[in-house]
């Protein structure tokens, strides 16, 4: 078997669905699995595994074990040469797997492979490409000064080498993420993709880049970015610096004062939550005039039904463009979302076969979960 996608659930039932289906559409033709495990998740989403998805491997944990653990647990019972390990609130095109694949042997040395992640606005997520986070770099970031925690000599659609990629994507040879001993079980959210890329550089291996391949990655779908996360993040930064660096009593206290400075400069969804204020305009993107009926119903918004020669026009502001995925492919509406961005346009995206609509106007806060 060539490959084995990887999913670590919990708790967020149509972002899983829509990220199953796309990879369903991203292996045709291609010898691979797909392995959901499940962290213990309160909502129906083992239920929907198992009734949409009954040939697909599922792992239902009893208790929320962690993300290390639980990948560790499907990449040891997984048949690919290669595991892709993807979030479940991600959504890939259809050529992307092949794509990547193709990129992946033809390199040497290869440690994990990364790609382009775009957030629910067509934003370009600037931890796809990192630099490998000193204490140093890390009290800066704190700070507000990113520039030397993010990789800004690789352009975002260009490739090449860099110190650490995001655990949302991660393409490696299965041998080669067994022989560094997959994610470090220490962690038990966040941290382990820059402790899992770090093994690999100290393995003698490249981690790299490659823009070519876009995936969507809504961010925020498992977890609310809140003072519970930042104590977390920040943890897990703890544990890292402690394998790996010498810190001091002075890096614990920036730690500690850039927890309470992040936390308190927080804001909540609730006071975020303005899901279509301000929008002018909206458009269905879709041939199913049964489905644009049903949309319709749903949204508090005139609805116009449109064909998709409208994206040749990039002019568009303030307009809600939903795409509908048995009209347009991933690939087609990542480019038109990347098109689109910015203006105060939103997107909304529905999976094909599926009856609700997903998106995302902010990347540090819950989703949108429109079901019709």
């Amino acid at each position: 078997m060539k490959i084995s996608i990887v999913i670590l659930n919990y708790n967020v039932r149509y972002f899983l669905e829509q990220c199953i289906l796309t990879c369903q559409r991203a292996i045709t033709n291609i010898d691979a699995e797909i392995l959901i495990i499940d962290n213990n998740s309160p909502d129906d989403s083992c239920a929907m595994v198992k009734e949409k998805f009954p040939k697909l491997t599922l792992i239902e944990n009893k208790e929320n074990v962690g993300f290390s653990k639980a990948n560790n647990q499907a990449v040891d019972v997984a048949k690919g040469e290669y595991v892709l390990i993807l979030n479940p609130d991600t959504a890939i095109t259809e050529s992307s797997i092949r794509e990547a694949l193709i990129k992946a042997e033809s390199l040497s040395n290869l440690g994990a492979l990364g790609c382009y992640l775009m957030d629910g606005t067509g934003a370009f997520l600037p931890e796809s490409k990192r630099n490998l986070p000193t204490p140093k770099v890390s009290v800066l970031k704190i700070a507000g000064f990113t520039k030397q925690y993010y990789t800004s000599h690789i352009s975002e659609e260009n490739e090449g080498m860099v110190s650490v990629l995001v655990g949302a994507y991660m393409l490696m040879k299965r041998s080669v993420y067994l022989e560094v001993g997959g994610f470090d079980e220490d962690y038990f959210m966040y941290g382990e993709d820059i402790d899992l890329s770090y093994k690999l550089t100290k393995a003698g291996y490249n981690n790299y880049y490659y823009g070519s391949v876009k995936t969507l990655h809504y961010k925020g779908e498992s977890t609310t970015k809140n003072k519970e996360y930042l104590k977390r993040f920040y943890g897990a930064m703890n544990i890292f610096y402690n394998k790996h660096f010498q810190t001091n009593k002075l890096f614990d206290v920036f730690v500690q004062i850039g927890i309470k400075l992040a936390s308190n400069s927080h804001r909540t969804v609730s006071e975020a939550n303005m899901e279509y204020a301000g929008i002018q305009s909206s458009y269905v993107l879709t041939e199913n005039l049964t489905l644009f009926g049903k949309i319709s119903k749903v949204l508090p918004l005139e609805l116009h039904a449109s064909s998709k020669s409208m994206l040749q026009d990039s002019l568009y502001e303030k307009s809600l463009f939903v795409f509908d995925t048995e009209y347009l492919s991933y690939d087609q509406i990542f480019k038109a979302m990347t098109q689109l961005k910015g203006r105060g346009n939103i997107f909304r995206i529905r999976p094909p076969g599926c009856n609700f609509l997903l998106g995302s106007d902010r990347s540090d806060e819950k989703g949108s979960v429109t079901v019709f």
